[in-house]
């Protein structure tokens, strides 16, 4: 006792004397007390040490010594080597740190419920080890600096956080970590965390999950500047709750086993979006930022799905899905793959979306609400045919069949664009192009706006389609169906402005239909409108309308116009046909819209207004490129011949009635 008493004694001399560290090493943990914050330590009964309110039992001590380590308060410090940690921390939270150590397995328990010198702490983690893990439970509030880690747990979670708090998980700048975990055991991620979950930084953070998920968080995920690769996973890459939130950074998923980020509501009902997101609980997904990569193969997965709304006001988004779709059991129908997709809402106001689904019936973006796009660049291509089961039982993947008297519970058609409320798109830029077989391009199964933006459709089935009413009063529109109608209403379709470039397959399908036989009409009311494979019978034409050739329909080629500029398919002097890959330029009093024929033949017509439009076959065409390149709007011409044009008065034709 006298020895550790003088022991001690010696140790204060000495750091009272100039500003130095008295370090205590307790196994490999070591405390780091300054001189000019210890103030009094008291020695009690001979036993027990106590510095800055942590208190050490002499016998537990391995050493202590003084020395001029400069100290970070706030900061412990775990570095990994190999099999073994050790672990620094500094003196002014030792008090709420209490580390234990099984080899490299580091378990902290903090203890503080406040801010320490008004600041949280923070835990920085470096060196390499392929057996360890770190472990922190607690209840205030702390940063997780990983400062070139490379760790894997064999048997659990590579990080394992049980503070239900909001965690800061930073990749210190100029660093790269690496994380794996287990292929077995009961963890639900490599990473997880009970509580909020910041993912920051400006360094790099590479991830694996041979369990489960990549990272899990049971309450929100934010990510800002981040360099984020998960490279494997048995389930989500991202899996969160309440809402997650994209700001910045570089995000790359691959290899992922399920979707690539899923966020569902935390409770059972929606809290709805709340001032900065405080208290939210809503399953939506904000995407404001970053670049963000999405790769999955697994069967009916989602690049991104969530159960509440999903919002992109920003950043690059490229996610592929390759994965065939399944059947559904609990549900009793068949599900597919899709780029994004939302159990609620969507609304996209900018940054630039690049989609793509090769698998069975798959999607590019779907969702269970309604649809508003009023700024981006979106494009989605599909590859595939759809899915059918055979009364749930009989797989066939790419089925190419009739599926008109198939229950939509058991077949699942590829879409590029799918809503199942309404959908408006007031401006941006959408291509879409499905070439499988039955693949629809754009589908609301509610009402169907356009009055804005550039829209650009390819399809094998209707390219854009409405369950109820449908309507263009803006923007500029290209639908080109091979097998389906361009543009398909099942209520009301009304054309009222913008330019419309659509294309229709062989009778009975025409370029623009409407519900007739339900008692619905098509309404030509302004814009400019190039229609090739004729319009819905019947139609309510109030501009002046023309066709290619014979007025009389035969062999001639027909054009619809509304106020504005537009363009029609290939069209020939009389009766001639279209010609395939061919350049036409339509001019509407000053302006020229150019325009390349997709094939041969197809009744075309013309609206224009009150101005005769004219029309030239075979020329040369520049200027502002549309429609994916098959247009140009205001286009400069030259070359080519004259296209006769005549008046027609006939209140639209096809429909479904022998055309």
């Amino acid at each position: 006792m006298r020895k550790s008493l003088l022991t001690i004694c010696l140790l204060w001399g000495t750091f009272c004397g100039v500003a130095q560290t008295l370090n205590i090493q307790v196994g490999n943990v070591t405390y780091q007390f300054p001189a000019s914050e210890a103030g009094v330590m008291p020695f009690s009964d001979g036993t027990t040490l106590t510095v800055m309110g942590k208190a050490f039992t002499l016998s537990e001590v391995d050493a202590m010594y003084v020395d001029e380590t400069e100290v970070t308060d706030n900061l412990v410090q775990i570095t990994y080597s190999s099999s073994s940690a050790t672990i620094l921390v500094a003196g002014n939270v030792a008090q709420y740190v209490t580390p234990s150590l099984n080899g490299a397995h580091v378990t902290i328990a903090q203890s503080n419920t406040t801010a320490v010198n008004d600041d949280e702490i923070t835990y920085q983690l470096t060196g390499t080890t392929s057996n360890g893990s770190f472990s922190l439970s607690g209840s205030y509030k702390c940063t997780v600096s990983l400062a070139g880690v490379t760790m894997t747990n064999p048997s659990g979670a590579a990080i394992n956080i049980t503070n239900s708090k909001r965690i800061q998980l930073s990749a210190k700048k100029n660093t790269t970590n690496t994380l794996a975990d287990c292929a077995s055991g009961s963890q639900k991620a490599c990473i997880y965390s009970k509580g909020q979950l910041q993912l920051q930084g400006n360094g790099t953070l590479n991830v694996v999950g041979n369990t489960k998920h990549g990272i899990k968080s049971a309450s929100y995920i934010s990510v800002k500047n981040l360099t984020l690769n998960i490279t494997s996973t048995v389930g989500d890459g991202i899996n969160c709750e309440e809402y997650m939130e994209i700001k910045s950074g570089m995000i790359t998923l691959s290899g992922i086993g399920d979707d690539g980020i899923q966020c569902d509501l935390g409770g059972t009902t929606s809290t709805g979006i709340t001032t900065d997101h405080e208290d939210e609980d809503t399953g939506n997904v904000y995407i404001s930022g970053g670049n963000i990569t999405i790769t999955v193969t697994a069967t009916a997965a989602k690049g991104i799905k969530c159960e509440g709304d999903l919002y992109v006001t920003d950043g690059t988004l490229n996610v592929t899905t390759s994965g065939a779709g399944e059947w559904d059991s609990d549900d009793s129908e068949t599900k597919a793959a899709a780029g994004l997709s939302a159990d609620g809402n969507m609304a996209i106001s900018g940054g630039t979306l690049t989609l793509r689904a090769t698998g069975s019936g798959g999607k590019g973006l779907k969702c269970d609400g309604t649809l508003a796009v009023s700024d981006s660049a979106v494009i989605i291509v599909t590859t595939t045919g759809g899915l059918y089961y055979n009364n749930g039982s009989t797989e066939n993947t790419n089925y190419t069949g009739n599926t008109d008297n198939i229950s939509s519970n058991y077949y699942s058609s590829p879409k590029g664009i799918k809503a199942a409320g309404a959908i408006t798109i007031s401006g941006g830029k959408i291509y879409v192009t499905t070439s499988g077989r039955n693949g629809e391009g754009i589908e609301s199964k509610s009402t169907l706006d356009i009055t804005g933006g550039e829209v650009a459709v390819t399809a094998y089935d209707d390219a854009i389609n409405a369950a109820s009413h449908l309507t263009i009063s803006g923007g500029y529109v290209y639908a080109y169906a091979t097998n389906n109608d361009g543009i398909d209403a099942n209520g009301n379709c009304y054309i009222k402005g913008g330019l419309i470039y659509a294309i229709g397959a062989s009778s009975p399908e025409v370029a623009i239909d409407a519900n007739t036989e339900g008692g619905y009409k098509l309404y030509v009311q302004g814009g400019t409108l190039v229609a090739i494979g004729g319009l819905e019978n019947n139609a309510s034409i109030t501009q002046t309308c023309y066709s290619v050739g014979s007025s009389s329909g035969g062999g001639g080629r027909w054009f619809a116009p509304a106020a504005g500029p537009g363009g029609g398919g290939p069209g020939g002097n009389g009766g001639s046909s279209w010609t395939a890959n061919t350049w036409y330029a339509l001019t509407v009093g000053s302006t020229t819209f150019a325009f390349k024929t997709p094939s041969s033949g197809g009744t075309a017509m013309v609206v224009s207004g009150s101005t005769t439009p004219t029309l030239q076959s075979g020329v040369t065409a520049s200027g502002t490129s549309i429609f994916n390149g098959v247009g140009y709007y205001p286009a400069t011409v030259s070359g080519g011949s004259s296209v006769s044009l005549s008046s027609y008065s006939g209140g639209g034709m096809g429909g479904g009635f022998g055309w």
